[in-house]
């Protein structure tokens, strides 16, 4: 299918670019601060390799994940209600860039305020990760979800190889300006808010939202978003009774963003405290994860417009345990490879496949409301993920191969609960909801 016929009417190329652009953007973050450079630095010379190192950096994440669980779904109802979409995204980038930047300036003696601005920076992160999620219904067509939501996360991983690699060069030049490659991590951040800035930049000035305001006391359900955070989290719930095939996505996608937020948050600490990996070799193992990811986002997005978006996930959970098993069994350098690959191919697609299913089951109107609850799935996940990681280590004295072990089970509750998804029935439901809300504005 070509671009042109993959996109809702009305929908340009530009629009599309501009969208998609933002995936370029952001990715570098989650690339270099969360996954493969700043993780390992928190943890090797934040805490100074201490055994609780791994518990802090995850409960640094899990603080950002409660708070996004308590906001995301009112800022949703908040930017649908009164189509202020681009406003949430625009406060959302700049303030993730900023704190971002400012971690470059945090020295390995200033471990709390260190931790607060991961914090900020990863609160604002998923705000802007899930407000432009929610533009994607707006901009392809139903059939075409998969390759439209795949080509946006293929080239994301392409922006976090830009600047995983910009990174890399800066730590291999460390020696010669008589640094370490520790000494030069700090660095990277400024090349990481950098690039996300400037590469943002498009989509926040040219991306435009579709269609009118909604106001006053008839505007459906999402006029209740001035109530407080929780209250909101209780509607949405409460108002998705008849979304029943919506609701198993969200508790599937909590299982199964759980594991991967264990590989994102921990895949660099893994591979230097099992594998002994240096901070070079790591970077370098993250950027083929990437290339990978991005074969998996793209290629899988054609294939779940195929063969369906629900085999499409049951085969990259599949994916998930294997990579799970591959890399608490394997001892050897060139096993640990072939698990980071594989796991950069089933991550790419899964994402993708998560995002553009919940694109089909979620009703019209409240697209960013719902993505919002997505986003507070994925927090339920960024907390129990690497929580139960970080404890597992812990508790069994620095046993992380046990620690994968375990967070494979979240990959098989997944797929437990995946096999009772009908897209076709949710997708029915989404449009009889939708249809009742505007019966009832009228």
């Amino acid at each position: 299918m070509a671009l042109r016929d993959a996109l809702q009417p009305g929908v340009s190329r530009r629009a599309f670019f501009f969208w998609a652009l933002y995936d370029f953007a952001n990715s570098g973050y989650t690339t270099v601060v969360l996954t493969a450079v700043y993780s390992a630095y928190f943890v090797g010379v934040m805490t100074a390799g201490a055994s609780w190192g791994s518990l802090v950096w995850s409960s640094t994440l899990a603080v950002s994940s409660v708070l996004v669980m308590l906001t995301m779904p009112a800022l949703g109802a908040w930017a649908d209600r009164y189509r202020r979409r681009g406003i949430l995204l625009r406060v959302s980038t700049a303030s993730c860039v900023a704190s971002t930047a400012a971690l470059a300036w945090v020295g390995p003696e200033m471990l709390g305020l260190a931790a607060l601005l991961v914090v900020v920076s990863s609160y604002f992160f998923t705000v802007g990760e899930s407000t432009i999620a929610a533009y994607l219904p707006e901009i392809a067509r139903p059939q075409a979800l998969g390759r439209v939501s795949g080509w946006g996360w293929g080239l994301g991983y392409f922006g976090g190889m830009l600047t995983l690699g910009l990174s890399l060069v800066w730590v291999l030049g460390a020696s010669a300006r008589g640094e370490t490659a520790a000494q030069a991590v700090p660095f990277t951040l400024l090349i990481t808010a950098g690039v996300f800035g400037a590469a943002a930049l498009p989509t926040l000035l040219g991306l435009h939202e579709r269609g009118g305001a909604t106001s006053g006391p008839s505007a459906g359900p999402a006029a209740a978003s001035d109530r407080s955070a929780l209250a909101r989290l209780r509607q949405t719930w409460r108002s998705s009774g008849r979304l029943v095939d919506l609701r198993r996505l969200l508790v599937a996608g909590a299982l199964y963003q759980a594991g991967i937020s264990v590989v994102i948050a921990l895949a660099a600490v893994y591979a230097q405290q099992v594998m002994a990996f240096t901070e070079v070799q790591t970077m370098i193992l993250i950027f083929a994860v990437n290339v990978s990811a991005a074969c998996g986002a793209l290629s899988f997005g054609h294939l779940q417009d195929r063969i369906g978006h629900r085999r499409a996930l049951t085969l990259t959970l599949w994916g998930w345990v294997l990579v799970t098993v591959l890399a608490a069994s394997g001892t050897s350098v060139g096993v640990f490879w072939l698990a980071a690959s594989l796991a950069g191919l089933c991550m790419g697609s899964s994402q993708s496949a998560g995002r553009a299913m919940l694109g089909l089951l979620a009703p019209a109107g409240r697209l960013t409301e719902y993505y919002g609850f997505w986003a507070f799935a994925g927090r339920v996940a960024a907390i129990a993920g690497p929580m139960t990681y970080g404890l597992v280590t812990w508790l069994s004295g620095g046993q992380h191969r046990l620690a994968l072990m375990i967070t494979g089970l979240f990959f098989v509750a997944a797929l437990i609960v995946v096999r009772h998804i009908d897209l076709e029935r949710g997708a029915q439901a989404a449009y009889e909801l939708s249809s009742d809300n505007e019966t009832a504005i009228r």
